[in-house]
């Protein structure tokens, strides 16, 4: 009788506990940490094989800290060996709270995606939110908790290296995918098996780096941070991502990292933001050399207090926070409130009841290589491609062309295709699909496809040149593959020159001069400037860099199995002089009249005033009329909603898809608006012959602006409606709004 008491005694003692909610869970368990399993939780380490950033870490000293409960979590430990290794020793320390694994799954994890520069450019929400849904279900299945993105950050400059990692210049564009994104990895809610744990990065304006630099300082206007920078993060608050990441420069004067008014009185205080906040690699301990602290001691102190809840990789706060506490430097509150949201995400994440629950050899058997993940990687890559220029028709090529020459030193790369930012796999060589392969796997069994490196990427070696020229006369089309190697895009890869490196461009004209055909595929993570090209060669394909399935992506583009219909999320430069270049800029007091105007207006004298290719710019195999704007009203008062429609006839000979946009221009108020600014798009399919109806709605919220004291609102006046398919190419009516 007393053994069934005791069974049902312990029942009712384990039922009573999983009723309890999270928060009375974490605050059960944090009555029962010391100080230093508190901060512990506040401690994330690099795994040993991997790193993204100057590593310091000494493993044998790590792997003690993790048993002793001085680590919360771990980046690159990947797979379900691996994971389950760590986890075990986690579970060795007095409370055994289990770790939270975390990695930079930013375009694709087992099956990679095209960089997210050109994810952009498809300008299809639904493909990107799938494609995380994706990358969400494999690394999850590797043992993964926790990716290192969206990247949000709006960026105008593409001398900085991390434009690959985001979506553009606009912050209207951006802010639509970064919830798309976020949607994708989070699915239907963490704690699920296919579901991770998103991070928006990088908090706040990394973007703005000044000239392009990584790493470097942001000077702004609380009013141009606010209302450009800052609406993404603002949007991912809301919607629930899991975390945010800081970034690593200063904002007029203070490091991110410590930066109380975008931590403690945006994010965690008018936001009321209950996720946690990472640092990023070392930038804790980076305020040292930034000038902000004098020690690792100052900078522990100054990050926790404005809301830093993670150091990764700092060795700051476990080495010091405990000493800050016991000095009374550092109120234990904030020690507790960054430990709570910590172990919140791990109790969400259901770590608590099976720590080792993500760790499945099945699953990651399964999504090793899950050939469906592939298809849509096919898809994804086609759907992202921008073609820039088809003089005469030249694409879609015949797949019965007699013979066909590739000529490039991409077009028989394997791992290239990834872009930067891809986990790097053993097989990498054999799965993913060089462009030659893909081209060849589609002709005709009696066409005839030929090679030539012609050069590499990046030295001033011109003995291949004559070899390539041979092989381009030989052919009836020629298709070159230039660009910058997948490694000059991304962290730390900021470039003052952004034209072809090497002596690409050189091969291109002795190409040319051989009078075939030529097809010109630009493979890249950022805008280029390649001028000489975009005058002389009569089509050109912005290929970005496509992923696993990027040969068959693109194969399916040159041949018309996919009419291409991307748009660039970012203006492109005529040269390096006019950066920063973006659409949506104010006007002057001396606004130049057209393209060519430089007569004491705000231009060059020695350049156009517009970009070589404007943002929202991308051409199809077919033709696109817009028809018959009309407004449901000129005159709107109040909370009216406005109304617009536009006809959209394919008058060409192909089925396409046709991104609609939508713009806007407050023509007058207290402080100066911009010239246009993105308010709507629409992808639309539309068959040959055919016309839709295209309809968006406005409201008095679409008009709200930051004036200079930071007041949130509209006003009344006269406003532009712009409709188009670029932010060039608008048919434009206006009309009067008024409170």
């Amino acid at each position: 009788m007393k053994k069934l008491f005791f069974i049902i005694l312990s029942l009712s003692s384990v039922s009573a506990f999983s009723q309890k909610t999270i928060d009375q869970r974490v605050s059960e368990l944090l009555s029962k940490m010391t100080l230093e399993e508190k901060v512990g939780q506040l401690v994330q380490y690099s795994g040993f094989e991997y790193a993204t950033g100057p590593q310091n870490s000494n493993s044998a000293t790590v792997l003690e800290e993790i048993k002793k409960g001085k680590v919360g979590s771990m980046l690159n430990v990947t797979g379900t060996e691996e994971t389950i290794a760590f986890q075990k020793l986690a579970l060795q320390s007095r409370l055994k709270i289990p770790l939270l694994f975390g990695q930079d799954v930013i375009h694709g994890f087992r099956t990679t995606f095209p960089v997210n520069l050109g994810q952009a450019a498809s300008w299809d929400l639904g493909l990107i939110e799938k494609s995380e849904r994706i990358a969400a279900t494999e690394a999850s299945a590797y043992g993964i908790h926790w990716t290192f993105a969206p990247m949000v950050d709006v960026a105008r400059d593409p001398r900085w290296g991390r434009v690959m990692e985001g979506s553009g210049e606009d912050t209207y564009l951006g802010t639509r995918i970064a919830l798309a994104r976020i949607k994708g990895f989070q699915g239907k809610g963490l704690g699920n098996l296919d579901a991770i744990m998103a991070c928006a990065k990088h908090f706040a304006a990394y973007g703005a780096a000044v000239g392009g630099r990584d790493y470097n300082s942001v000077d702004m206007s609380l009013r141009q941070l606010n209302e450009t920078y800052l609406p993404p993060f603002k949007a991912a608050a809301e919607a629930g991502v899991a975390t945010f990441m800081n970034s690593f420069n200063d904002i007029n004067g203070i490091p991110a990292t410590a930066n109380q008014y975008i931590l403690r009185d945006l994010l965690k205080g008018k936001w009321n933001y209950k996720g946690f906040v990472v640092s990023d690699w070392g930038s804790i301990g980076e305020m040292v050399p930034h000038g902000y602290a004098k020690d690792n001691k100052e900078a522990a102190e100054r990050a926790i207090l404005a809301g830093s809840d993670m150091d990764m990789e700092s060795r700051a706060y476990m080495a010091e926070l405990p000493k800050l506490v016991q000095e009374g430097k550092v109120d234990v509150k904030f020690i507790d409130d960054a430990a709570r949201r910590i172990l919140t995400k791990k109790f969400e994440m259901g770590l608590f009841d099976d720590p080792f629950r993500f760790s499945n050899d099945k699953r990651q058997k399964e999504q090793t290589n899950n050939q469906g993940n592939r298809k849509f990687g096919r898809e994804f890559g086609s759907k992202s491609i921008v073609l820039l220029k088809n003089k005469g028709n030249i694409l879609p090529l015949s797949k019965s062309v007699k013979t066909i020459a590739l000529i490039g030193p991409f077009g028989k790369e394997t791992t290239a295709n990834h872009g930067f930012w891809s986990i790097a796999f053993k097989d990498d060589n054999q799965r993913i699909i060089t462009q030659f392969d893909g081209i060849k796997n589609q002709l005709d069994k009696n066409s005839t496809l030929l090679y030539a490196k012609g050069c590499n990427v990046d030295d001033q070696d011109r003995s291949m040149f004559a070899e390539a020229v041979e092989t381009a006369k030989k052919a009836d089309v020629v298709i070159m593959t230039l660009g910058e190697g997948h490694a000059m895009s991304g962290e730390a890869k900021s470039r003052s020159n952004l034209h072809f490196t090497g002596v690409q461009e050189d091969l291109l004209k002795e190409i040319a001069k051989t009078g075939k055909p030529i097809v010109l595929m630009i493979n890249a993570g950022r805008p280029l400037v390649f001028d000489w090209a975009a005058d002389n060669i009569p089509a050109i394909m912005y290929t970005w860099w496509l992923g696993t399935e990027a040969g068959n992506s693109i194969a399916d583009v040159l041949f018309g199995t996919i009419n291409p219909g991307g748009k660039l999320p970012m203006s492109f430069p005529r040269t390096e002089g006019q950066i920063p270049v973006y659409y949506n800029h104010y006007n002057t007091g001396r606004p130049a009249k057209n393209n060519t105007d430089r007569n004491y207006v705000s231009a060059y004298i020695d350049l156009d005033n517009d970009p070589k290719f404007p943002f929202g710019y991308g051409l199809s195999y077919t033709q696109f009329k817009y028809s018959d704007i009309k407004l449901s009203s000129t005159d709107l008062k109040g909370n009216q909603t406005l109304t617009i429609s536009v006809n959209v006839s394919n008058t060409g000979n192909y089925d396409g898809e046709e991104v609609v946009q939508l713009y806007i221009r407050d023509l007058f108020g207290k402080v100066v608006r911009p010239v246009k600014e993105l308010k709507g798009f629409q992808k639309v399919f539309i068959k040959k012959g055919e016309t839709q109806t295209i309809t968006f709605k406005l409201s008095p919220e679409d008009l709200k602006f930051y004036d200079d004291a930071l007041n949130y609102d509209w006003e009344s006046g006269e406003f532009d409606i712009m409709v188009g398919t670029s932010s060039q190419e608008v048919q434009t009516k206006r009309i009067n709004w008024i409170k």
